[in-house]
């Protein structure tokens, strides 16, 4: 099993970084990158509690992404604010994280989260689109515990 380090030390920063600003840039819409050290039994619920923490319920539209991975535990959930997982339901979020999953399983965890940022921001772009009044709410560096 990878310990958290390693898996830290895969990932490539600025790819991710890059994406979520590239993915941003189409939309009004914030997507953030979490990466947990702890051993979870349930990425959702932990997923759900850090959306919160890192104030990601506060953005003016409601309409922010949270890629949260648990190499520990080797789990990850992908969850939206209640305006954007009301346009695309549970149904895309289960799909964008099928997807994922074999990037995972290859040990590419940079293109894991790298599709899962890209996805979310054309699904974001697709109905929040970016506005000449926009900011950047929050910000795109990866964040863990």
């Amino acid at each position: 099993m990878m310990k958290h380090r390693e898996f830290l030390n895969q990932l490539q920063h600025a790819s991710i970084v890059h994406a979520i600003r590239k993915a941003e840039a189409m939309t009004s819409g914030e997507i953030r990158v979490f990466i947990s050290r702890k051993k979870l039994n349930d990425p959702v619920v932990a997923a759900q509690e850090h959306f919160i923490k890192m104030g990601m319920t506060k953005t003016a539209q409601r309409n922010g992404v949270l890629i949260f991975v648990a190499p520990r535990s080797q789990k990850f959930a992908v969850i939206g604010d209640e305006a954007i997982h009301a346009k695309c339901g549970e149904q895309f979020w289960g799909a964008l994280a099928d997807e994922m999953t074999p990037h995972f399983a290859a040990g590419r965890f940079t293109d894991a989260i790298v599709h899962g940022i890209l996805r979310a921001g054309a699904l974001l772009a697709e109905h929040f689109p970016h506005q000449a009044n926009d900011r950047n709410e929050l910000p795109d560096e990866i964040e863990h515990d």
